[in-house]
């Protein structure tokens, strides 16, 4: 089966850089599958994302999306992909216009592609709210009137109203407070649930990335040092670097310590 997204050697480095930030990464990510990027700061995780969402180009290798090479002047191949791919990113306010409604905001996907006009996009943007659980009256109100976890849910509405395959998320809990991050978490497992999303997170947190993901691919220094079956990775990794990564993992100390 053709993967949905494929890295094939990819390796990028910024004008006048001598070192590349990601190097030689070979990833595939099939339908409905569920991938975890994970390492450190500077491991290159956002790097590879930007590179899955278009927004970067490899200096070298191939981003195909559906087998196809994305070739950001082909306008036919690039609609299907925005169409297919969308983004939740970290911050939900910063992500947010804060000068528009919500109902503005989650429909701008429609608009954007020429799914729906604004007069016609109503009934989409209130099932994509109802479906992340927010009140029936949110598309009348503006970002600060929600908190963080609300205005997080407002983005995943906005990310999955035009009905995606993929939803790439660049750390989409690390800015909420823990019972907010499980809520969310609980969210976007029963979203891939229901409308058979394929997931590709980046996070630090290796507790929602066991929560979330079937597979996970471990970076050190831009390149791939470990990539399989999340519990297996987690569980028992087979690369120092991942076991540096598990250890490091804060830890309540038991009745004894």
């Amino acid at each position: 089966m053709t993967p949905v997204l494929e890295l094939d050697r990819v390796s990028f480095a910024y004008r006048g850089s001598a070192a590349p930030v990601v190097e030689d990464v070979s990833l595939t990510v099939a339908d409905g599958q569920s991938l975890a990027l994970v390492g450190e700061s500077g491991a290159g995780k956002t790097t590879l994302l930007r590179l899955l969402l278009g927004l970067t180009r490899p200096t070298s290798g191939t981003v195909r999306f559906g087998g196809d090479e994305l070739r950001l002047g082909d306008r036919e191949l690039m609609r299907r992909f925005r169409r297919g791919v969308q983004c939740v990113f970290q911050d939900p306010y910063s992500s947010l216009d804060p000068r528009r409604r919500i109902g503005s905001i989650v429909a701008e996907p429609l608009r954007s592609l020429g799914l729906e006009t604004r007069h016609t996009a109503g009934p989409r943007v209130a099932a994509a709210l109802e479906r992340v659980g927010l009140p029936a009256d949110a598309a009348e109100r503006y970002p600060h009137e929600f908190s963080g976890g609300q205005r997080q849910r407002v983005a995943i509405a906005r990310a999955t109203v035009c009905e995606p395959r993929v939803l790439l998320a660049d750390e989409p809990v690390s800015a909420l407070d823990v019972t907010t991050r499980v809520a969310v978490v609980e969210l976007l497992n029963e979203l891939k649930r229901e409308q058979g999303l394929t997931l590709v997170m980046v996070s630090h947190d290796l507790s929602v990335v066991a929560s979330l993901c079937e597979r996970t691919a471990v970076l050190e220094n831009g390149r791939v040092v470990e990539e399989g079956d999340t519990a297996r990775v987690l569980g028992a990794p087979a690369h120092p670097y991942t076991t540096r990564l598990v250890e490091s993992v804060p830890r309540l100390p038991g009745p004894r310590d």
